[in-house]
């Protein structure tokens, strides 16, 4: 599969998503807030996890490194 993240790129989103994660699981976030910044932590996690992410392809971006 074509992957266009880097290690570096794939880790801050994993932390992010984990961040995010806490946040609503503790309750910080409440409403539909909680609902939108979740839903962009699920984003965020399954991006970094696959290595794709497609608002990339528009621009033809890659963070990964050639080698």
């Amino acid at each position: 599969m074509y992957t266009n993240m880097g290690i570096y790129d794939r880790i801050i989103r994993g932390t992010v998503a984990v961040v995010i994660g806490g946040l609503y699981f503790t309750g910080l976030i409440e409403g539909s807030v909680a609902i939108i910044v979740a839903l962009v932590g699920l984003l965020l996690v399954s991006t970094a996890a696959i290595g794709f992410c497609p608002f990339y392809l528009p621009f033809d971006l890659t963070t990964k490194t050639k080698g």
